[in-house]
């Protein structure tokens, strides 16, 4: 079993930045490719960013590529997002995922493993 837990959302202005936290935990934790989604209330969850196992590969949604950047660090079974240039429509709660997508990263059906997510709250 793979364990997820999201920390870091909040509630900010227009414009500010915030860093999201993903632990992941368990056996071979390390070996999973980890996406962030959103999902805001009365909107099905969407994609946000993902990254490879080892961090080398990273790809982003459209409404956050510049804005947004994912990383990680394996010795501290860590996962990040961090978010600048905040926007209302970036509130929603976030989650972050592990999983092996054979198909595509953007997908939340293929990952296997989910946290519980962290809410993120942008003020106009």
């Amino acid at each position: 079993q793979v364990q997820l837990v999201e920390s870091g959302g909040g509630l900010v202005q227009t414009g500010d930045s915030l860093k999201l936290s993903c632990v992941v935990s368990g056996r071979t934790s390390t070996n999973y490719a980890v996406g962030w989604f959103r999902q805001a209330p009365g909107n099905e969850r969407e994609f946000v960013a993902a990254t490879t196992w080892d961090g080398t590969s990273t790809i982003y949604d459209n409404s956050v590529k510049g804005r947004f950047t994912i990383s990680r660090d394996n010795a501290k079974s860590t996962v990040y997002l961090q978010m600048n240039n905040l926007k209302p429509e970036d509130t929603a709660l976030y989650s972050c995922a592990a999983g092996s997508p054979r198909s595509s990263f953007r997908s939340p059906v293929e990952y296997g493993y989910w946290g519980q997510g962290t809410q993120v709250t942008v003020s106009s």
